[in-house]
């Protein structure tokens, strides 16, 4: 008997200590939260990005660009959300913002997410002096300081959060691969409008409250081009995603940031697409604002509505850089190579996925990659880490048209990428 309570006696102070350890464990991993948002308006007139035909510089300021950041830290790992108001990260300059923020901050390659919200009405970033406008370069080379500072902000801001998620639904993305049939018969896919076709109209939005419930950010994922307005728009301006993250910031109040994310939109155009300016007709409601409003509405009544929130306690991450097939027709040549990169990184947090494409992702991959997803929510982030151009699903590669023309890839690269970031994901 007495032998017998020692033994309890010994396995209740094991249990007890084990439990005290696991207690512990959780104390250290509170997830904790940061953030900051600074302006990168240009100060100077500066080349535009997106349309090759547009060959004047910038002459207004419609709306002023942003760089947002969510910085999230748990037991040591650390993620890095960076949204940028650009088109995105060409000639070089994914690698020339990524090195100077990882070397400042110790950051692991994949625990940065680097990416642009697509708009085509801001500056292009450039690093060759030989190929873009003066402005440009400098414009480039202050935006690597605001981004080192910005992210400096939002680590020396850390503090205990929670986060929480909702989804809504919203139609200002629409397929734009348009089915047209010429006089004489013949058929062929254009830039247009397909409502019938597949489109992601799912909004994703994630609160992140401080310890006292206080918002810190609203972040969301959409899948859209920034494209409302088109190669005759010379002010500069966040487009549609960009002038909704504004909406949101203005009604939630001082301190909250809303960063976007572009969703997989490589074939998804605004409702209202490449409209020559502005419309400042009295009475009329420019669409590019309409647009970002009603984005930025659903985002707002989702964030109202998500009532749970979590801390979860563990963050994961991975990173690849991805050799996908490449087109016959570009590897027809003895120098050219049979494959080309492309860049992965995943996240997890809690039950939160994010999945960053380096590229510009056709909307069935990113609906793909969504449902084989081992998360009840995953954001899909491209313009993220790299540029490498269009990808687009085998099936497309069959009907042709601008996004499989412009890409560099063979058919079956897309069906390599969703099984490479669902094997990621898993493997975190």
């Amino acid at each position: 008997m007495r032998m017998h309570c020692r033994i309890l006696f010994v396995t209740l102070l094991v249990c007890l200590s084990l439990g005290s350890v696991a207690w512990c464990a959780d104390e250290v991993a509170v997830l904790r939260a940061g953030t900051a948002r600074v302006d990168i308006t240009p100060e100077k007139p500066v080349q535009m990005a997106g349309y090759a035909s547009r060959k004047d510089l910038s002459t207004s300021v419609h709306d002023p660009l942003s760089a947002r950041v969510l910085v999230f830290e748990a037991d040591g790992k650390r993620l890095v959300l960076v949204s940028m108001d650009i088109i995105g990260f060409y000639g070089g300059t994914a690698e020339y913002f990524r090195d100077a923020l990882l070397a400042e901050y110790s950051l692991k390659p994949s625990e940065l997410f680097l990416s642009a919200i697509h708009t085509h009405s801001a500056p292009t970033p450039i690093i060759d002096r030989e190929k873009g406008h003066p402005n440009n370069v400098e414009y480039t080379e202050k935006l690597r300081g605001d981004l080192i500072e910005a992210v400096g902000q939002a680590l020396g801001r850390m503090q205990s959060a929670q986060i929480g998620v909702g989804v809504g639904s919203c139609p200002v993305g629409s397929n734009r691969r348009e089915l047209r049939i010429n006089k004489a018969g013949e058929s062929s896919i254009v830039l247009g409008r397909h409502p019938n076709g597949p489109t992601d109209k799912e909004v994703l939005v994630m609160k992140v409250n401080g310890p006292d419930g206080t918002p810190l950010a609203v972040a969301f994922d959409y899948a859209t081009h920034a494209t409302c307005l088109g190669p005759g728009n010379y002010a500069i301006s966040g487009d549609v995603v960009g002038l909704a993250e504004q909406f949101v910031e203005r009604i939630l109040g001082t301190g909250v940031i809303a960063p976007a994310f572009a969703g997989a939109s490589g074939d998804i155009d605004p409702w209202f697409r490449v409209l020559p300016e502005f419309n400042t007709e009295p009475g009329w409601v420019p669409e590019p604002v309409l647009l970002g409003t009603f984005l930025g509405t659903e985002v707002v009544h989702v964030y109202r509505a998500i009532g749970t929130t979590a801390t979860p306690s563990r963050i994961a991450t991975a990173l690849a850089v991805v050799d996908l097939p490449a087109k016959a027709s570009e590897t027809a040549s003895s120098e050219s190579k049979a494959s080309a990169p492309f860049v992965v990184t995943v996240a997890r947090l809690g039950d939160v996925a994010f999945v960053g494409l380096g590229g510009e992702v056709l909307t069935e991959i990113g609906m793909a990659i969504k449902a084989g997803s081992p998360c009840k929510h995953t954001f899909i982030i491209t313009h993220c880490n790299g540029a490498a151009g269009y990808l687009a699903p085998a099936e497309l590669h069959v009907e042709g048209g601008y996004e499989v023309r412009s890409s560099r890839f063979a058919p079956q690269a897309a069906d390599v990428v969703v099984r490479e970031a669902l094997r990621m994901l898993y493997d975190l």
